[in-house]
């Protein structure tokens, strides 16, 4: 009788819960976008070398850098919806580059959501510390003098925003210079060719520690903890706040039970002490929230970048 009704159930599409394949049952592949030693590739990393035992399968690195981040949210957004690629990013930076495109080249809004979150932290504003500048209001007083003749490093969407927002709020207009990295613009900055750059956290502590930057403003609405001296430019009269969360990404179409699975591996690992002690270095703050608030942040998200972008008078590619 058993056999019939396998059979049948078989024949009419319905498969019973005993019989569906266990989930992981291969190796999970996660898409960074950025390149291999870069500031999101650390934490990718951390991220896939901890949750490996938990899952009990191979974790593959899958670096997919270009188009600030666009080639990578393809990759995901192309990938079949079983929990076996995951991306490990920002859902504020997919939202920012989506603000900036007038016909975005796939529906990001609809085609994915969160599984779990990770940290939260904030792009800082740095100058060299060959640079006099010791405030954000003696750089901007520079910058007015030097008009069109000054120069700023940005290399991601988020930084590219932040940095229109600042000039705008200033009536000042330094010229953008985009890099792969922020370590490409290590050379310029300590030349004096770059007046000040825009950069990660993990980046920018790391090059304040080595006594190369001073981080002048970062772009959180309070101060973080790992970085309690540096003001944010809300504090300094500019409403300029651009939150980045990190997160587990994976296609809308998922099933509960994997993200359910997915988000389990992930609140594990952002509650363990060497993680904090991880996301504390590269001046992040670990943060957990539900599916489901992560989820309506995501999509506010987009509101609030498209505020962004009309607040910084940019121009929609």
């Amino acid at each position: 009788m058993k056999t019939a009704w396998l059979a049948l159930s078989t024949l009419i599409g319905i498969v019973p819960a005993a019989a569906q394949e266990a989930y992981p049952n291969r190796a999970i592949t996660f898409i960074c976008a950025y390149q291999a030693g870069s500031s999101s590739d650390a934490i990718v990393r951390f991220m896939a070398e901890k949750i490996r035992p938990l899952a009990g399968q191979t974790i593959v690195v899958e670096n997919r850098q270009g188009a600030n981040g666009a080639l990578a949210t393809e990759a995901i957004m192309r990938a079949k919806p079983d929990g076996h690629t995951i991306f490990i990013h920002s859902p504020a930076a997919i939202t920012a580059n989506d603000s900036l495109l007038k016909t975005p080249p796939a529906n990001t809004r609809t085609g994915l959501k969160v599984a779990g979150t990770i940290n939260r932290q904030a792009f800082m504003l740095a100058v060299d510390t060959t640079q006099p500048y010791k405030t954000v209001a003696e750089l901007t007083a520079a910058l007015k003098v030097k008009g069109a003749k000054a120069t700023y490093a940005t290399y991601a969407t988020t930084a590219t925003i932040a940095g229109a927002l600042y000039k705008a709020a200033n009536g000042i207009d330094p010229v953008e210079v985009v890099y792969r990295v922020g370590a490409q613009s290590l050379n310029d900055m300590q030349s004096g060719t770059l007046d000040f750059g825009i950069y990660d956290p993990l980046f920018a502590l790391s090059q304040e520690r080595a006594g190369r930057f001073r981080l002048l403003a970062i772009v959180s609405p309070e101060r973080f903890q790992t970085a309690p001296n540096v003001p944010t430019f809300r504090e300094l009269g500019m409403d300029i706040v651009l939150m980045g969360w990190w997160s587990a990404i994976v296609p809308t179409a998922t099933p509960k039970p994997i993200t359910d699975q997915i988000n389990k591996w992930v609140d594990a690992v952002v509650a363990q002490e060497d993680t904090k002690k991880f996301l504390n270095t590269i001046g992040a703050e670990p943060w957990t929230i539900s599916q489901e608030e992560a989820n309506k942040l995501y999509q506010s998200e987009f509101a609030n970048y498209g505020k962004a972008v009309a607040a910084a008078k940019m121009e929609k590619q």
